[in-house]
């Protein structure tokens, strides 16, 4: 199946509530600060809304995203985009004791070796601390080394944890072109009506500004979140994929 038929049904995927998506706490993995309100927002809002908030770990530092800018050296940039992020996690509602850092390289999130051991572990821990059913992580077709390594990181986590639903959430794969072809059979899975939560969802999404264009000045070439992703992002519902 072609990437574009592929995503076409995608968006075709049956409709189901949250309760039957993914029961209990969830345990949601971003590659980077942006991820969580991009491919989970919806999610958040309404698992919020249920009393029952999730758990949301920002893997990477995301200082990879503005290499050429000299106001904004990694560390500084580092620093701004966890800012934003707890910004775009208080509009969505999550306590802020449930968001955590793990400030992993961006662009060189692992994929093996004693940091990504460690790394597994210490997400094992926190989904025993929080009683975790369910694993959201980022769709393994996602055109990003750092979304495929938090990806794998979900498959040795439930491994491990064999009682975690795990599930994938797109983001980059949504812009996948065309008239590529996926070596996978069409994947299981639900689409989340997040329309209540859509504006809510959108202001998230503006809460990472130097992401958006609107703070770095000084690297023509750094990272703008394209028109693109977030048209076929920001919409009524999100997916999920059984992973």
């Amino acid at each position: 199946m072609k990437n574009g038929e592929l995503i076409s049904e995608l968006f075709r995927l049956p409709v189901r509530d949250i309760e039957e998506i993914a029961p209990g706490t969830a345990l949601i993995l971003a590659p980077h600060p942006d991820d969580e309100s991009l491919g989970c927002g919806g999610f958040i809002a309404e698992a919020v809304a249920r009393g029952r908030p999730p758990v949301v770990v920002i893997v990477s530092d995301g200082s990879g995203s503005h290499p050429a800018s000299r106001e904004w050296p990694e560390e500084r940039l580092t620093q701004q985009r966890e800012k934003e992020a707890r910004e775009a996690a208080r509009i969505l509602g999550l306590p802020p004791e449930r968001l955590y850092f793990l400030g992993l390289r961006d662009t060189a999130v692992p994929t093996e070796g004693q940091e990504f051991r460690s790394t597994v572990d210490r997400l094992a821990e926190l989904a025993l601390h929080y009683d975790c059913n369910t694993l959201l992580v980022p769709w393994r077709h996602d055109p990003h080394c750092d979304h495929e390594a938090v990806w794998l990181m979900g498959k040795v986590l439930k491994a491990m944890l064999p009682h975690l639903r795990l599930l994938a959430y797109p983001v980059w794969g949504l812009t996948l072109p065309s008239d590529g072809v996926l070596d996978q059979p069409f994947p299981a899975g639900w689409r989340l009506d997040i329309g209540a939560h859509l504006a809510t969802k959108r202001h998230a999404v503006e809460a990472h500004e130097s992401q958006r264009g609107l703070v770095i000045q000084d690297d023509p070439d750094g990272f703008v979140m394209p028109e693109n992703l977030l048209e076929k992002i920001i919409q009524t519902y999100e997916i999920y994929l059984l992973s």
